[in-house]
């Protein structure tokens, strides 16, 4: 058993007030949040159980065991999801080798013409872009990383508009993909190099917020355009699914013209 659902299942139950899940409050707490023995109580499981998993030991909890804690834990779909991948991680950490996208991969993003476009890997390493890419995203280019450009390129906090944001959900979503390849060298290295320059990842990463790969939208500042409201999507490779390519659509010359754009 992972010791990473130890340390999910804590950093959940550390954040749910005993008020909130109707227990009677005890001036007396020395466990932030809800202690072992009441998280036990609210899933109908034993407190030894629940010790077993915090503690990583070699016991497989049932999908039943493993919906009443996420019910217990008020999770959302995306943290309970990650629960369950956690529970039956059996997955090996992976080789320290260097990751590519295959030609015929790494050329999708440069037919996607003006659409900025790129392509990841396992730890958000960038394996493709294109030139819409590269122009948008200063200083993120092949054989960067899309994670340590949000923390440590200057050049992001000026792009993302709403940069706080951007860096938390990111951060959200490399602690989701270290949660699936469990001591995996590259992550791990990642991981422990951005914590620490960064003293928001220092801050955040101990949170453990959970995201995945999804559409949406976002404000950046383009240098030609100044900033402007984006949708994105994200794709998994079929044969590769840990590679990601990730599109953005610019609004187009009308578009513009009605309005899509926001003072800088």
């Amino acid at each position: 058993m992972s010791k990473e659902l130890g340390t999910f299942l804590r950093s959940r139950r550390e954040r749910i007030a005993p008020a909130d899940a109707g227990l009677p409050v005890t001036r007396r707490r020395r466990t932030p949040g809800l202690r072992r023995e009441e998280l036990a109580l609210l899933a109908g499981i034993s407190a030894t159980w629940l010790t077993y998993l915090e503690q990583g030991r070699d016991v497989r909890p049932s999908g039943q065991v493993l919906d009443a804690l996420a019910r217990a834990l008020r999770l959302t779909d995306a943290e309970q999801e990650h629960l369950h991948r956690l529970a039956g991680a059996g997955a090996e950490p992976g080789q320290d080798v260097p990751e590519e996208a295959t030609p015929e991969i790494a050329g999708v993003p440069a037919l996607l013409g003006n659409n900025p476009a790129y392509i990841t890997g396992i730890c958000y390493d960038l394996l493709a872009t294109n030139h819409a890419a590269a122009e948008l995203f200063q200083g993120m280019g092949p054989g960067g990383n899309v994670v340590r450009w949000v923390f440590t390129e200057p050049a992001a906090r000026q792009v993302l508009v709403d940069w706080e944001q951007e860096a938390r959900s990111i951060l959200a979503r490399l602690r989701a993909m270290a949660g699936q390849h469990p001591g995996h060298p590259r992550v791990t290295r990642l991981v422990a190099e951005l914590t620490e320059i960064s003293p928001e990842v220092r801050q955040w990463w101990p949170q453990y917020d959970i995201q995945f790969s999804h559409a949406g939208r976002k404000r950046l500042r383009h240098p030609r355009l100044g900033v402007i409201a984006v949708s994105h999507a994200a794709f998994h490779v079929a044969e590769r699914p840990e590679q990601t390519l990730v599109v953005y659509h610019l609004p187009d010359s009308t578009e513009l013209s009605a309005g899509a754009t926001v003072p800088a």
